[in-house]
């Protein structure tokens, strides 16, 4: 390779020009290898442009404010760190991996015993030879302890090296090399020093300890930073340009989107509202909207809110208010809106997309906004889709504020999920944010410059809950805002949230000692615990506490009658066939999709054709379960939106819980914990209609699921093993008065109910306490069980600045893909598999005939022409618990891989490591003893073969 150098290549020896840094694996470089101080170079030059085009101003202040020189220090540190990062490839134990490559360096003097490096290269992989390398350097230069600085170094491959691996390299020093290899590192490391301007710095670094949250921005920065000068597309194998001319290059090649800069909001609530979200003529944002919008402008920012609002109040609406406001507050340049459930993401998908049409930059002209939607079946939601084709030009926001909206290729590339700047996606990447895995750093640097919204926070359990909590604490501690909302929040939970996150805002309380003995203990959060009022906004204080700021409702008050019904189908048959007699639409929810199934099989057999019944669950194709999504919110949603049948049974599972804006005339639901039975009454009646049906006219919800005749009432083992019985009994408790003639006001008696069900003192009659006492204990035991499980693999909290990153990850899960991790941060006894659902005729597979395309032909010895593969990938059908256990999921992915080869499919990025189901044309199989039967209106059916 010529080594002919432009005019501002570096001056440096032979001997550092010829170490390699790069080498071709793909065959297209004319000279097959890179030199390391061209990549060093080039990464220097992609960091500067990072910090100054594309870093959310919010991390560059994060860093920047634990700096002497502030704003110009945080630059110079980033881009020296990346011109840094690789030092560790001057080594033998790395330049051996390149025989030819090795044998040009011996050449210049750079000698290494083969035989012993090749031996032990092991233990010493380049990034954490380089964190060694720099932090000796750094001690040479006066530095007491380097090592906050040099772990960006050790962890820029993604995972901070441990105490043990950093002492396996300083034991085994041949494998950083003799003299001749010190002296190549000193010149390297001097002359990028220089280039970056850090040289004058570094003693006043040395006496600035760097916060854990720093030290992982900055690993995630210099990461990006490589990947991109690493790509050969974008900086080319070659040495016959410019530093300037490569980084003009390949920047324009790469086109990274500029960040959000929130523009300032209209002057009134009345007028942000009615800009930013299509509102019926007259209307006015509610009270808990102008609360929230109000507070978010006036609260102490960063800080968290939590918003308590009754189901249909504009919960969104008012969060999205708040994320511009505390986006220009904070310096913030996106958002992450988590939700539970790929469902929901994707409605909230369809939500957040005109808001973002609408919302002004503080520069007009500068360019589109880049979007994602974060979850695994992501490709499958048809707006996503298409912004996946939509390019990114820059400069064409409209006058008025608002730009078009795309998917960037790169920022949705493998690991990047949190890097768009506007985000919604499933709450378990948020939860992966305090999952210990390896290109943690990344996700980090992607929140850290967001306003971060979770929903519908009162449905995570126990075992979720440890992460968000911890996840919480470490955006506390990066000085990002976080909107909660709920309808039903406990108040012990309320306060765990707050105190979580002021633990990463203002650091743990001081761990009580002796001379504390006798004094009392002060809970900041105890108002928190006991508030009952609602609608409730709570806000970060100053110091370590809350300040809770009650609103009025928007007056659309209800009374609800609740009654007592029997779980024996005849008796839901025959309120059916009275309570819709003149006609009307009712909903009956399950707590599992067998009762779904069953229930609907009786019903229809029953009610015959006048009353059709239809289901809802999760045991659905995604093609098939995104069009049932579709039919529900079009034919049970807002008057005027919908085309509602004369009379109609709907039988769904929790999925009618959560985000669905469907309204039916009459609800019977399963006993469940109180929070998600007024989430499920919250679908009755939920808007205003003068064609209800007169005996339908009062809003009326029975509860079955349980044998009401006990004392205590006695759940169906269905639901005992969906949910902590003594929820269960607790729920039943607090709804006894209402059961037996109070009327249920709503919203006024969410919070009393709620905090009712979930405190700690003791309800319903005296005969039920021993029950109810028994089953507490037992399930103090489950959750402490669960939480120990939770904290095996979940990060550490924020430690005191100056603690370095180092073994940050150890004991994780590795390099775990979402799908993996998925089940390390929510709390199942089985694992999750999803399958292909295909039908097997004569002549081979193909796509379901029901669907829109299906009957078309599925080869499976090669890879499927597009749009093929994405018309196989949205059959994605889960498969239920018990095919999933431990005992069984080996035989059923063993015989679901020896019915269906499909291993000419792994060059397929839609279809690579899945699973075929074929099944015949009635919709049947038997797989691994089990018999399983599909169609398009029932879904999924599962039962053990006969022996």
């Amino acid at each position: 390779m010529s080594t002919r150098l432009v005019a501002d290549g570096p001056t440096l020896g032979d001997a550092a020009r010829s170490v390699w840094g790069k080498t071709d694996r793909k065959g297209t470089s004319p000279v097959g290898w890179l030199p390391l101080w061209r990549h060093l170079a080039d990464s220097v030059d992609v960091a500067g442009r990072l910090w100054d085009h594309w870093l959310s101003p919010a991390v560059r202040r994060r860093i920047a404010d634990e700096l002497p020189g502030g704003d110009a220090d945080g630059r110079t540190l980033a881009i020296w760190l990346a011109g840094v990062h690789d030092i560790g490839k001057a080594t033998p134990a790395f330049a051996i991996q390149a025989y030819v490559l090795a044998e040009r360096m011996r050449d210049h003097g750079l000698a290494f015993d083969r035989e012993l490096i090749r031996a032990d290269r092991r233990y010493a992989p380049h990034a954490t030879a380089g964190h060694v390398i720099l932090a000796q350097w750094l001690q040479e230069q006066g530095w007491v302890d380097p090592h906050p600085y040099a772990v960006v170094v050790g962890g820029h491959h993604g995972a901070p090296p441990t105490d043990e691996s950093l002492r396996d390299v300083q034991i085994r020093p041949y494998l950083l090399g003799d003299e001749a290899w010190q002296q190549v590192q000193l010149e390297l490391l001097t002359w990028m020093t220089e280039r970056s301007g850090a040289g004058d710095r570094l003693a006043a670094w040395s006496g600035a300890p760097l916060s854990q949250p720093a030290q992982a921005a900055l690993t995630g920065l210099v990461i990006m930073a490589d990947w991109i000068a690493s790509n050969e597309e974008f900086f080319p194998y070659t040495l016959d340009s410019t530093d300037a001319d490569r980084l003009s290059v390949g920047w324009e090649l790469v086109d990274l989107p500029v960040p959000w800069l929130p523009a300032g909001p209209p002057e009134s609530v009345d007028e942000l509202f009615a800009a930013r979200f299509e509102l019926p003529a007259g209307a006015a944002p509610r009270p808990v909207q102008r609360a929230v919008a109000e507070l978010a402008a006036t609260m102490l920012a960063p800080g968290m809110m939590i918003v308590e609002a009754a189901m249909g109040e504009g919960k969104t609406e008012a969060a999205l208010a708040a994320v511009e406001i505390l986006a220009r507050r904070t310096a913030a340049s996106g958002c992450y809106l988590a939700l539970p459930t790929r469902a929901t993401s994707d409605a909230m998908f369809g939500r957040m997309l005109p808001w973002l049409r609408r919302l002004p930059d503080a520069q007009v002209g500068r360019g589109d906004r880049d979007v994602r939607l974060a979850h695994g079946k992501a490709a499958l939601n048809p707006e996503y889709d298409r912004l996946r084709a939509t390019s990114l030009p820059s400069g064409i926001a409209e006058d008025a504020g608002g730009a078009d909206i795309g998917v960037h290729a790169w920022l949705a590339g493998p690991k990047r999920t949190l890097l768009s700047s506007f985000v919604v996606g499933t709450i378990d990447q948020l939860l992966f944010a305090a999952l210990r895995g390896k290109h943690l750093v990344l996700r980090h640097l992607g929140l850290a410059g967001k306003v971060v919204v979770i929903d519908e926070a009162h449905a995570y359990d126990v075992y979720m809950g440890r992460f968000l909590d911890r996840a919480l604490e470490w955006l506390g501690a990066y000085g990002v805002p976080v909107v909660l909302l709920s309808a039903t929040l406990p108040a012990y939970r309320r306060a765990e949230l707050m105190d979580a996150y002021d633990n990463g805002r203002l650091g743990p309380p001081p761990p009580r000692t002796w001379r504390d003995r006798g004094k009392p203990t002060v809970d900041p959060y105890a108002s928190l615990r006991s508030d009952l009022r609602y609608p409730l906004v709570t806000v970060s204080g100053a110091e370590r506490s809350a300040t809770a700021i009650s609103c009025a409702d928007s007056g659309r008050g209800v009374e609800v009658r609740l009654r007592r019904l029997d779980d024996e189908l005849p008796a839901l048959v025959e309120l059916l066939r009275d309570q819709l007699a003149d006609g009307g639409c009712a909903l009956v929810v399950r707590n599992t999709v067998a009762r779904v199934q069953e229930t609907a099989a009786t019903l229809r057999a029953a009610l015959g054709p006048d009353i059709p019944v239809s289901v809802a669950h999760s045991r659905f194709m995604a093609v098939d379960r995104a069009a049932k999504d579709t039919w529900l919110r079009e034919t049970f949603g807002p008057p005027g939106s919908a085309n509602r049948p004369h009379r109609h049974v709907v039988v769904a599972s929790q999925v009618a819980e959560q985000s669905l804006d469907i309204d039916f005339d009459l609800l019977v639901t399963d006993l469940a914990p109180v929070d998600l039975v007024l989430q499920r009454i919250g679908r009755l009646h939920r808007h205003l209609r003068s064609d209800r049906p007169t005996r339908l006219a009062t809003p009326t919800c029975w509860i079955t699921g349980a044998d009401w005749t006990e004392e205590p009432p006695h759940p169906v083992s269905g639901s005992r093993r969906v949910y902590q019985p003594s929820m269960l009994l607790r729920s039943a408790a607090v709804l006894l008065p209402h059961l037996t003639g109070t009327p249920l006001r709503l919203p006024a008696d969410i919070a009393p109910l709620t905090q009712s069900a979930y405190g700690s003192a003791a309800v319903g009659p005296t005969s039920w306490q021993p029950a109810m006492a028994e089953g507490e204990a037992r399930q103090r035991d489950e959750f402490a069980a669960k939480e120990l499980k939770a904290d095996g693999f979940r990060l550490a909290g924020v430690a005191e600045p100056g603690v370095p990153l180092i073994g940050w990850l150890s004991g994780g899960v590795g390099n775990a893909d979402d799908r993996a991790a998925l089940g390390h941060v929510r709390d199942t006894d089985a694992e999750s598999l999803e399958v292909l659902l295909l039908v097997r005729t004569p002549d081979g597979l193909v796509l379901p005939p029901w669907i829109d395309g299906g009957g078309v032909a599925v080869p499976t010895g090669s890879v499927p022409r597009w749009p093929l593969p994405r018309q196989i990938a949205r059959c994605t059908l889960p498969l239920p618990r018990m095919m999933t256990a431990s005992d069984v999921i080996d035989d059923v992915i063993a015989e679901l891989e020896r019915r269906t080869d499909v291993s000419a499919w792994q060059d397929s990025h839609w279809l690579t490591g899945e699973l075929v189901l074929d099944l015949d044309d009635d919709g049947r199989a038997t797989v691994a003893g089990f018999d399983l039967h599909y169609d398009q209106d029932d879904g999924l059916r599962v039962t053990r073969a006969a022996a």
